[in-house]
């Protein structure tokens, strides 16, 4: 048994879902609460900041760090986490453009990408609980 998956079996089963559900519900404010009309496409809160120059993009930096700190509660490995913050820099660089951030900020979605990382993680942690 690795490390991880011992912590993962110390932590009850609640707060993991607990987490995971905090992680995956910002996401979708973030990335896609709102569908454009007549197409597929969803944007979040993250898309309208990264209307704001500058500011905005680091407002939506900041809030995506949120999703890291529930993995680091969760103590997801280094990977994994330094993947989340790989995604949030090249999102926030990304908006520093002028039109390409917005558009980036439509199609990207680095929280949901990210909430997507952290769920991944805790599915591949098969802990097999003693009877």
């Amino acid at each position: 048994m690795t490390i991880h998956q011992h912590l993962l079996l110390i932590m009850q089963d609640p707060q993991i879902e607990k987490r995971l559900k905090s992680a995956k519900r910002l996401a979708t404010l973030l990335d896609g609460v709102w569908t454009i009309p007549f197409t597929k496409w969803r944007f979040g809160v993250d898309a309208l900041l990264g209307l704001l120059p500058i500011a905005g993009d680091l407002i939506g930096a900041v809030l995506g760090l949120s999703i890291v700190w529930h993995a680091q509660q969760l103590k997801a490995p280094l990977n994994v986490k330094l993947k989340m913050l790989l995604n949030i820099l090249l999102d926030l660089v990304l908006g520093l453009v002028p039109v390409i951030g917005d558009i980036a900020d439509m199609f990207f979605r680095k929280n949901l990408r990210n909430a997507a990382l952290l769920e991944d993680w805790i599915n591949q942690q098969t802990v097999t609980r003693p009877s």
